[in-house]
């Protein structure tokens, strides 16, 4: 084997896996001595990430790739939420069987607020200063916003062949309008909140450096630091087994539904490779009851997970997924629909920042911010927004904000088919956009039905 230069399928990840470390630690050092960024406490992987997005456009670092960016904040996502989903849960967690399906609810109840705003905005504009401008294009900001910037591509690139002028670029550039408005909006009002004491910030919290107690660390029963392997290397071991099942299992699902029904497969494989990180955290949760059960059958002696280790692992994920997927943001041309890319782009989030804060006041009491925020954070960018905001207020993920994410986008994928029916309804001619847009209001009524009379039960 050729181990030189020439070799670039050797060294190239090497290469890029070692820029992006410099950059994070460029950006914390410029997050802890510049007295401007130091008062702004942006987190280190959003500066680190905008950094690294700089470099790309002014070419310095032509070497980073965009595949290699989306590829390291896929694996990511699904490595940092395998890692959460091994951890031994404690008793005292509150346990809502409802919280799930609801938060589902939340989550594409929150694409119809976006699917009305665009579609007002859109509709106003081709009935009066830009006759020209596609109607159904509204629906792109619930597919940026609400599902970030594949299926912004996808829909786009669709209604692109329907008549849109310019439909893939105006999707992708609001799926970079909604991940810039999650990170930098969301810190902003984090910031604001702190300062009126409404949530304490991981600055602000009294928390001693090196602290780590044999309490934290060691639980009963649990496996020695260091034996004849290192406690750290089972854990790595577990994440990664739990990661290759996850693939074999999403492979066989698909390879399954592409032999018996091939046109639902290219739908339903797009999705569970898509959400890969929900079949990863399912199969951890099933190992953990595992787990769980042969302890109490005594067939096993010790407990191989450790919460202290596997929540720094997660972390570490969480922040490569960061950084790299704000670099892997692109602004495309516009084609001349500057004035609904920014009016979408401004009232599509303050329309969702308004809606869920109302509605995580009334379906998260115990921990209202940590839930708007995790939210807030996924429903104008992606999840990796949405866990950057929560690893703000909530680092250790101990609320169950984090579990809602992904719970909550298991259902809402069962919960969001009429709205993927409407997406192509809508496109047909302007009279299905106006019914398209009724029944909208239609659903978006049956869903908060549901949420409210759901809590209802739940507190019966």
């Amino acid at each position: 084997m050729d181990f030189s230069a020439s070799n670039s399928s050797l060294w190239n990840p090497i290469i890029q896996v070692g820029v992006i470390a410099a950059v994070v630690l460029l950006a914390n050092i410029i997050r802890r001595k510049v007295p401007f960024i130091k008062k702004t406490m942006m987190p280190t992987a959003v500066l680190g990430g905008f950094l690294l997005l700089l470099l790309k456009y002014l070419n310095v670092i032509p070497f980073i790739t965009a595949e290699f960016l989306e590829s390291m904040t896929y694996h990511a996502l699904a490595f940092g939420f395998i890692a959460m989903s091994l951890r031994v849960p404690e008793k005292t967690q509150e346990k809502d069987k409802m919280i799930g399906s609801r938060s589902g609810a939340l989550i594409v109840s929150t694409y119809l607020v976006q699917v009305l705003i665009g579609l007002t905005i859109s509709i106003l504009l081709a009935l009066t200063i830009k006759p020209d401008f596609f109607k159904a294009g509204g629906i792109l900001l619930a597919m940026a916003y609400g599902q970030g910037p594949g299926q912004a591509n996808n829909v786009g690139t669709t209604y692109e062949s329907l008549g849109m002028l310019g439909g893939q670029s105006f999707g992708l550039s609001l799926a970079a309008a909604g991940y810039l408005c999650a990170c930098i909006v969301g810190v902003i009002f984090i910031n604001v909140y702190n300062k009126k004491g409404k949530l304490v910030r991981i600055k602000d919290k009294k928390i001693v450096s090196g602290s780590v107690t044999v309490d934290t660390f060691q639980d009963d029963n649990e496996i020695p630091v260091s034996e004849s392997i290192d406690k750290l290397s089972i854990q790595v071991a577990l994440i990664c087994l739990l990661y290759l099942l996850t693939y074999l299992i999403t492979f066989g699902i698909t390879e399954l539904l592409a032999a018996i029904s091939p046109g639902l497969s290219k739908t339903v494989s797009t999705l569970l490779w898509g959400f890969n990180f929900i079949v990863g955290s399912l199969v951890a949760v099933i190992c953990r009851s595992l787990f769980s059960g042969l302890r109490n059958i005594k067939w096993m002696n010790r407990q191989y997970q450790n919460n202290y280790l596997l929540s720094r692992i997660s972390g570490f994920a969480f922040d490569i997924m960061i950084v790299c997927g704000i670099a892997s943001i692109s602004i495309e041309d516009l084609h001349g629909n500057w004035l609904p890319f920014i009016l979408m782009a401004v009232l599509g989030g303050v329309g969702t920042f308004a809606y869920l804060l109302y509605m995580c006041k009334k379906l998260y009491p115990n921990y209202v911010y940590e839930g708007f925020f995790s939210m807030y954070g996924m429903l104008t960018g992606t999840i990796s927004s949405g866990v950057l905001l929560l690893r703000e207020i909530d680092p250790n993920m101990k609320t169950p904000a984090a579990n809602n994410l992904i719970t909550g986008s298991s259902f809402a994928i069962a919960f969001a088919i009429p709205l993927l029916a409407l997406i192509t309804l809508a496109a047909e001619n302007d009279l299905m956009t106006y019914i398209s847009f009724g029944l909208v209001i239609l659903y978006f009524i049956a869903l908060l039905l549901f949420i409210f009379k759901a809590g209802k039960r739940k507190r019966k």
